[in-house]
């Protein structure tokens, strides 16, 4: 729980004329006095704070919480699905699937997901940035300026520095999402028609560019206690830098009617790959390797001194309650749970959320999740949807087993609401009554202080960037540069921290892939498993037709195994069986606690310790849940999960209390489901659509038309 947001206060007119509802609003940037304004850092800090709420609302609610990424970005690659029926959810379930193939792109309705009002992710970005505007353009009217700008660090260059890199980030945000879009760079100015969004890449690069030297590294920013990390520092900025770059210079699908320039308008030329698709190409700059140079610098200066943002090689937790931990990357995650505004170690950049009645909607437990079937108020834990799930031939065949991850990645048991643990069936649906395996960074269950009262009040923060993206990112581009020793020794450094002593295998993992760059690519998908990453990912590296043709055959082969045997076989060793057996049992009694962490290597055998980081809360009864039994049963023992049982076994466990539960059976009568829906008729060959469309009022007050195959009415 992050009780520290930012405050709703800001300096009477500079940000009033920043209506959502609409983002052309240009009403004059000197309704107040700039020199007053910004001659001090608490009426300065006051004005940009109002811009950060902004941010705040539509990284929550648009791109990093819910919106956007909810809909595509934890439920559309190899790695994440959605729970339901492709049917129930078409406004969503065809732009995952790239609008099947590009032929559904004409029939989709253009507000079928997409709001066409105000409230439209859309217009939030432009908000966003009119309010960044609103600060960049009053600061650089002041009559202190050019000495904020040419004094070296300090707090007012600090705080312009965060307006620019607030519109970058917003600008970062829109290309992803639509492609090119219109720009504008000053408060007042009208924004009209599009803009290549390579030339907009351009423009925030150099602009990071010139404002990072003004800036403070994370955890000494001037008048921010230290500890807090949800304000943009210089360490933000380079990896913010190195982010746009990589974007830049990777693959994306572009319409063919737009001017392809640079920032400063010099033609550029591309190489493409596969086929065109609804006049659209996909492809990179071919001067690519020159934003992968940018890229590098401003990652090796973060790298150098990243201030205090840590990347754990060792937990530096200690055994209690009976717990082992022993687990680095799992440490993030807890952090993640920790109350009384505790930022992760390993944070730059999290977005607060407050926890309570008023804090407004906190998606990231509830859509992102480990799944809960409790009622939305009072239950142990409240209702969570668990809109991102995982695809099983990813869990079971691609994700090592050795891999100390995968389980804080991945669920396989959902909570009842009622204190208990239930295993998640692969029958569609949400909560933990459907939609198979889920995502498990994020569980209710684990918070030190838990909020019961209600649905999506948790506040868990978001966390924006974080340092094992920059330690994969920097591996990327000296991999593409062609520096591989150091892109090994970064790759090699997450991967020691994520296996136990001597099982990372490096060297075989590279060589599995076929090289060092595509092994670096891959190893995010097992860094980020879950958090959306992977889709855009995919996108701009240019493995993405490889990397869902892969995911396709291998849950055909995985169907077409369980259907014919009952069971089927990775290459990796695991089956995946049409049954499995559980029984819940007193987990307190036995172990000492309900919530597990690490599980020993020698304990892999026990079904309640392993797979790991599952259980239940260890005291829902301090906070109001009343069991009715002294001892209840919280904990689920699975058998038969990763092996097949004998008829001999199976007798035994039957005999001890355990019951029979469908499982991969399940996957078989929902085949369409896992199979044809994913990724429907894409042909790993046409250019991919992914972007969104713009609805009626965006392209009328914007003055362009729609691309990519997409209607205009």
């Amino acid at each position: 729980m992050k009780k520290i947001l930012y405050s709703v206060f800001c300096v009477a007119g500079v940000l009033a004329a920043t209506s959502c509802e609409d983002y052309l609003e240009v009403s004059s940037p000197s309704v107040v006095d700039a020199d007053f304004v910004f001659s001090n850092t608490r009426t300065a800090r006051a004005a940009l704070d109002g811009a950060y709420e902004a941010w705040r609302n539509v990284a929550q609610n648009a791109v990093f919480g819910d919106g956007f990424f909810y809909a595509a970005d934890v439920a559309g690659s190899d790695i994440e699905r959605h729970p339901e029926m492709f049917s129930n959810q078409p406004g969503r379930h065809y732009p995952e699937s790239f609008y099947q193939n590009g032929t559904y792109a004409g029939q989709y309705g253009l507000t079928s997901y997409l709001k066409d009002d105000g409230s439209a992710y859309y217009n939030k970005l432009y908000s966003l940035i009119s309010k960044a505007n609103a600060v960049i353009t009053n600061m650089e009217n002041a009559a202190n300026f050019e000495e904020i700008i040419n004094g070296g660090q300090s707090p007012l260059g600090q705080m312009y520095a965060e307006a620019v890199a607030l519109r970058a980030t917003a600008y970062r945000e829109l290309c992803k999402y639509y492609g090119d879009v219109p720009y504008v760079g000053a408060y007042g100015v009208i924004p009209g028609g599009l803009v290549s969004r390579d030339s907009i890449y351009d423009v925030c690069i150099a602009d990071l560019q010139k404002v990072e030297p003004l800036m403070y590294e994370v955890g000494s920013i001037p008048e921010v206690a230290p500890a807090n990390k949800n304000y943009f520092s210089k360490t933000y900025v380079q990896g913010l830098i190195g982010r746009i770059c990589l974007d830049a210079a990777g693959y994306q699908t572009r319409r063919g009617d737009i001017k392809r320039v640079d920032g400063k308008g010099n033609a550029l030329t591309f190489v493409t790959m596969g086929n065109e698709n609804n006049g659209a190409t996909y492809g990179r700059r071919t001067d690519w390797k020159n934003l992968y140079t940018i890229a590098k610098e401003y990652y090796e200066a973060l790298l150098k001194k990243p201030g205090t943002a840590a990347f754990h090689l060792t937990d530096p937790r200690k055994p209690a309650n009976g717990r082992v931990y022993d687990n680095p990357y799992q440490y993030f995650f807890e952090q993640m749970h920790m109350s009384d505004a505790i930022y992760a170690d390993e944070s730059i950049y999290e977005y607060p959320m407050a926890q309570g009645p008023d804090a407004g909607n906190d998606g990231r437990p509830y859509s992102f999740g480990r799944p809960s079937s409790g009622g939305k108020a009072n239950n142990y834990p409240c209702k969570s949807y668990g809109q991102g799930r995982i695809n099983p031939a990813y869990y079971y065949g691609i994700f090592d087993p050795n891999d100390m991850r995968r389980d804080v990645s991945i669920a396989v048991t959902g909570s009842t609401g009622k204190g208990a643990e239930k295993l998640l069936p692969f029958k569609p649906g949400s909560t933990s009554n459907g939609g198979g395996l889920s995502l498990n960074k994020w569980d209710e269950n684990r918070q030190t202080t838990p909020w019961v009262a209600n649905q999506r009040k948790s506040g868990i923060n978001g966390p924006y960037m974080r340092m094992a993206e920059i330690y994969l990112a920097y591996a990327e581009v000296c991999a593409a540069l062609g520096d591989e020793p150091t892109a090994k020794s970064y790759l090699e450094t997450v991967r020691k921290r994520s296996f136990p002593a001597g099982l990372d295998k490096t060297d075989e993992f590279i060589a599995s892939c076929g090289s060092l760059l595509r092994a670096i690519i891959e190893e995010r998908g097992f860094e980020f498993a879950g958090e959306g990453d992977r889709r855009w990912t995919l996108i701009r590296s240019g493995y993405l037709p490889e990397a869902l043709r892969r995911i396709k055959t291998m849950t055909k082969d995985m169907m077409d195994g369980l259907a014919a045997n009952g069971y089927y076989e990775f290459e990796n060793g695991n089956v995946i069986s049409s049954y499995v057996w559980t029984k819940l049992v007193d987990a307190k009694s036995l172990y000492g606690h309900r919530l597990t962490a690490q599980c020993p290597v020698d304990k892999q055998d026990d079904p309640v310790l392993y797979p790991g980081w599952r259980g239940q809360n260890d005291d829902w009864t301090a906070h109001g849940l009343d069991y009715g039994v002294d001892n209840p049963k919280t904990n689920l023992a699975i058998k038969g999960l990763f092996k097949p049982l004998s008829t001999d076994e199976v007798a035994a466990l039957e005999a001890d209390g355990y019951t029979k539960e469908n499982w991969g059976v399940d996957l078989v009568d929902n085949r369409d489901e896992y199979d044809k829906y994913l990724f429907l008729d894409y042909d790993y060959v046409s250019a991919p659509i992914y972007l969104w469309p713009f609805t009626p009022n965006q392209i009328a007050a914007g003055g362009f038309t729609n691309g990519y195959g997409f209607k205009n009415n």
